[in-house]
């Protein structure tokens, strides 16, 4: 009997990565025309940022935000009940063995940009690049 291969890595296989971005291009065109009925999210632009799928491609994770980032919560819930019709249009654009069941979480991606752009910014780093820069040692190092 063959041994199965069971991925024990810390990050997602080709496969998973593959299979997310299909279902992040699928769910973003639908959520884009506005196939979904439900008055939540009626008129409203979503930006789905990443899928990330489990192992077995079962269950995926769509990490979500509504322009401005305003009303997620709204947005989350509105998913969450229309999840298994978003489904079902997933799975007729994506062809996998079985439709993978759908979770809704807030995009935190684009605040922790910004986190890392102001620590970027602040006067502690700025002045550490910039003597750096000049060659000067830098606060940590022994010349």
């Amino acid at each position: 009997m063959a041994a199965k291969s069971v991925h024990t890595g810390p990050g997602p296989t080709q496969r998973q990565l593959r299979v997310g971005e299909l279902l992040r291009r699928a769910i973003s065109d639908i959520l884009a025309r506005g196939d979904l009925h439900d008055p939540d999210l009626s008129g409203r632009s979503i930006t789905v940022g990443e899928v990330r799928t489990s192992p077995d491609l079962k269950i995926a994770t769509v990490f979500v935000l509504p322009l401005g980032g305003m009303d997620t919560d709204l947005v989350i819930k509105a998913l969450a009940r229309s999840q298994g019709e978003l489904r079902r249009m997933v799975s007729k654009k994506v062809a996998l063995k079985y439709a993978p069941e759908l979770r809704f979480r807030a995009d935190t991606s684009f605040d922790q940009m910004d986190a890392t752009r102001r620590l970027l910014d602040s006067d502690d780093v700025q002045r550490d690049v910039a003597r750096g820069a000049d060659g000067d040692a830098l606060p940590d190092q022994d010349s």
